[in-house]
């Protein structure tokens, strides 16, 4: 899925259901960060792996660290956009929130890349792709899309559900 929104679906589902305990927006932009690289490789005309580095296991939990570090570093700012966008339910105090929100975002999208594209190396520094199996392409498609689907709508509800009940309490 090079550079598309499809990681955005099971995150933002996964994350609305238990963003009590992670760190939303941390997780939507790890579960996407990884397809910088290669939208850099074809925007770039890079002599490199379309899939290379970004989408292996090692890399991408250190830059799952790095953006869980960016993201805890701007919290103090960006809190209260958070808040009214129903992305967070409560102030995250500490860093390891942050750090383990932004390694699943980036390991989730490895685990959904990995069985799709056999140039992948997931396990670097072993050169296989042990969890190729093209035979599950429509079935993580299809689950990326609805997840996106069922996510939007949960959003949806729980936006119109904060502001109409807020409208209602101030009657």
């Amino acid at each position: 899925m090079p550079f598309t929104p499809f990681h955005l679906g099971p995150a933002l589902l996964i994350g609305l259901s238990i963003r009590r305990f992670i760190h939303l927006p941390t997780l939507l932009l790890s579960s996407v960060i990884i397809d910088l690289e290669p939208f850099l490789v074809l925007v770039l005309n890079l002599n490199y792996p379309l899939y290379g580095f970004m989408h292996t296991f090692l890399i991408a939990s250190l830059v799952g660290v790095i953006i869980g570090l960016v993201m805890k570093e701007n919290e103090k700012f960006l809190h209260t956009l958070y808040q009214r966008l129903c992305l967070t339910k409560g102030a995250t105090k500490t860093t390891q929130p942050f750090i383990i929100t932004g390694v699943l975002g980036t390991l989730t999208h490895v685990l959904l890349d990995a069985p799709l594209y056999d140039d992948i190396t997931p396990f670097f520094p072993i050169h296989l792709n042990l969890l190729y199996a093209p035979q599950l392409t429509p079935l993580i498609y299809s689950f990326c899309l609805f997840s996106g689907l069922f996510g939007v709508g949960l959003y949806l509800f729980l936006l119109l559900n904060r502001y109409i009940g807020r409208s209602r309490s101030q009657l």
